[in-house]
């Protein structure tokens, strides 16, 4: 049975009336999740950070999945876990890196463009693929109804990065009979590069630009696609620890992605997120007072499409997966152009045609009201960040795990109305350094971590000690 507010007031009380003699007022009951709150402070985070930053200059400024500035962030964080009476896990997972970067390239009336290979797994035959090119006769592609009337066996299918991920594109085009796609892209779509897209690819893929896609459309001749990088198998690391106590099949998980983005020192993106994450870690410590069991997780690979994450929960399994309660993410929380954004977990925002209200799972909302109640009370009314396909809640997302996490954005530029909101610059990044060697510790925000820090440590605790209420996660089986 859960334990509850009410009652542990009742127990409370039985006591008292069985010892009714003694002079000794009882003790009230412990807020969990207002004291691990207050327990996580500043100074606790920037110590962590400080610890980081140090790893970065010591290894030419870096921390990036696969490299020893990694690996020392590794040991720094299994190390600070171990102290404090944890038993720590470093799970291998393998994953694939460019080994060659070949000359992937389109030919179009004798003119060549470089284009992205978009699976190292997955070439084009030796000597290349040649091939008429043809549009269905919506742009996305996402859905066989888009091609209509169009017959597209035996060319390469050109789509836009619109309304669906690659992989969904890729099976309809090659559903239809293509023999590949390019996807016209300058940018990157929110949710066209979900997790693990490149191992679902079964057929070429590449993605162009507008200039290759102009070209494109001044003729109907054949074109040549040549993907020839190569890949090879490199093997990373999660840090994984559980409390010792609470239900191990009822499990609340907090995680963050360790890793940096390359040639970056990687102190917002995201040493914020390993610091609020690893203080909670602390502050609760290894044997609570908990119903729940608590996990607290460390990605690798996060940086290089959260393949830490998506690994892990896979390979789970079934029983694995239905222990997890819910899935809380800390991604970039020291902004120094803070907003405050929460997880959409109600819906109630803009909807991302990638995430059907339907498909969020029950309880997400929840967890973003938690969090938002905390945000409003610390004098930070909240705004919604809408759920995508990427980031490591995805996986869990997909697996209908409840999911909730908190950022205080990236490269996205801050509006007038979030500057009067929240103050700060308008019309500039909330993190001008974002994946650049400028990430530093000076680029963390004391101010948004003092407040998004204790943010993550009074979920962990309101949802460590109950997970009924009307705020509650549904039972899973």
């Amino acid at each position: 049975m859960t334990r509850t507010v009410a009652g542990a007031v009742a127990a409370v009380a039985v006591v008292v009336l069985a010892a009714c003699s003694a002079p000794e007022k009882a003790a009230e009951p412990v807020d969990l999740a207002r004291d691990l709150a207050a327990k996580v402070t500043v100074d606790g985070m920037f110590g962590h950070l400080q610890r980081l930053s140090d790893i970065a200059d010591e290894h030419g400024g870096s921390r990036a999945d696969g490299t020893p500035g990694y690996d020392a962030s590794v040991d720094y964080v299994a190390g600070v876990l171990r102290d404090n009476g944890f038993d720590v896990e470093t799970a291998d997972f393998d994953r694939v890196v460019l080994a060659a970067a070949g000359a992937p390239t389109l030919t179009v009336g004798g003119r060549s463009f470089p284009v992205d290979q978009a699976s190292l797994l997955v070439p084009t035959p030796a000597g290349g693929l040649t091939a008429q090119t043809l549009r269905p006769e919506k742009s996305a592609g996402c859905t066989t109804a888009d091609y209509g009337d169009v017959r597209v066996r035996g060319a390469i299918v050109v789509v836009d990065d619109a309304d669906c991920s690659l992989v969904e594109k890729q099976n309809v085009a090659t559903g239809e009979g293509a023999v590949g796609l390019l996807v016209v892209s300058d940018s990157g779509a929110p949710g066209l590069f979900t997790p693990g897209y490149y191992q679902q690819l079964k057929g070429p893929v590449a993605v162009i630009g507008s200039d290759a896609d102009a070209a494109l459309r001044r003729t109907s001749a054949r074109v040549k696609l040549v993907l020839d990088a190569k890949s090879r198998t490199v093997t990373s690391r999660n840090v994984l620890a559980q409390t010792k106590t609470g239900d191990p099949h009822r499990v609340i998980v907090a995680g963050t992605n360790l890793d940096s983005a390359p040639r970056s020192p990687g102190l917002n993106a995201d040493g914020s997120g390993v610091a609020a994450v690893l203080e909670t870690a602390v502050r609760l410590g290894s044997s609570p007072d908990v119903t729940n069991a608590v996990r607290f997780a460390f990605w690798g690979a996060g940086e290089a499409g959260q393949e830490g994450s998506t690994k892990y929960l896979a390979g789970l399994g079934g029983d694995g997966e239905a222990d997890l309660a819910m899935y809380l993410n800390a991604d970039q929380i020291g902004s120094t152009n803070a907003g405050y954004f929460t997880y959409d977990g109600d819906q109630s925002g803009a909807p991302n045609p990638q995430v059907p209200a339907a498909s969020v799972p029950a309880g997400s909302a929840g967890i973003e009201r938690t969090l938002a109640g905390y945000l409003n009370l610390a004098g930070k009314r909240p705004a919604d960040q809408p759920l995508g396909r990427s980031g490591d809640y995805a996986p869990f997302l997909a697996a209908g795990i409840p999911i909730g996490g908190i950022t205080t954005g990236a490269a996205g530029r801050k509006t007038e109305v979030q500057a009067r909101l929240w103050g700060g610059q308008a019309g500039q990044p909330f993190d001008p350094a974002y994946r650049t060697r400028r990430d530093t510790i000076a680029n963390v925000d004391r101010d948004a971590l003092g407040i998004t820090g204790p943010a993550v440590a009074f979920v962990v605790g309101t949802y460590a000690a109950s997970t009924d209420g009307p705020n509650g996660l549904p039972s899973r089986g």
